[in-house]
Parts: structure tokens; C-alpha cells; sequence
């Protein structure tokens, strides 16, 4: 996917369905970027599931915490994307497996 263009090595991966239809439109530019590989947000959440296992409510956790911090990461990420900053992704993303 990567290579024919539907997808880049960095950039915001998918969430659950629906979650999206609910941005504004400042948040909904981050729909402009490319699925990725790795993002900062899914190296901060790489153990989201344990995370939200730990959850009384892991649906309203998810909520209020977890996909608006990914949307304000994922957005800061569109602000100020560049090579530098992609390589440095990649590398955490390296070092954090």
C-alpha cells in the first residue's frame, strides 16, 4: 500500500469506525494526511488495549481521553510534518517495539 500511494510510513492510523464523522473542521484536516505505518499517537498508545482493559468505562475512557489526544497529536503532526520529523517517528517507533 505504500508503495502504489495509499499509504505513507508516517501518518495517523485509522480508529474505530465513525469516530472521524464526529471532527470539526479544524480537527478533519488530519483526514487530509495519508494513513501511516506509525504516528506519535500510536507510539503513545501502542498498549491501548491493556490501557482500556484497565478501564471501568473503556468506551467513555476512550471517549474523553484516548481519540481526543490522538486528534490533537495527529493535528499537531499535520502542522508540522516534514522529513525530519518522519524520520524521527520512525526511529521511536523503532526503539519503543
Amino acid at each position: 500500500n505504500i508503495l502504489i500511494g495509499d499509504m505513507s510510513f508516517v501518518g495517523p492510523r485509522p480508529d474505530i469506525s465513525g469516530y472521524y464523522d464526529q471532527l470539526d473542521s479544524q480537527d478533519a484536516k488530519i483526514l487530509e494526511l495519508r494513513p501511516g505505518l506509525t504516528s506519535e499517537a500510536s507510539i503513545k498508545y501502542r498498549n491501548e488495549e491493556e490501557l482500556l482493559s484497565m478501564q471501568i468505562d473503556p468506551l467513555l475512557y476512550n471517549d474523553k481521553i484516548i481519540f481526543p489526544d490522538k486528534i490533537k497529536m495527529n493535528l499537531q503532526y499535520y502542522k508540522k510534518r516534514n522529513f525530519l520529523l518522519d524520520l524521527k517517528i520512525i526511529l521511536n517507533t523503532i526503539t519503543k517495539t
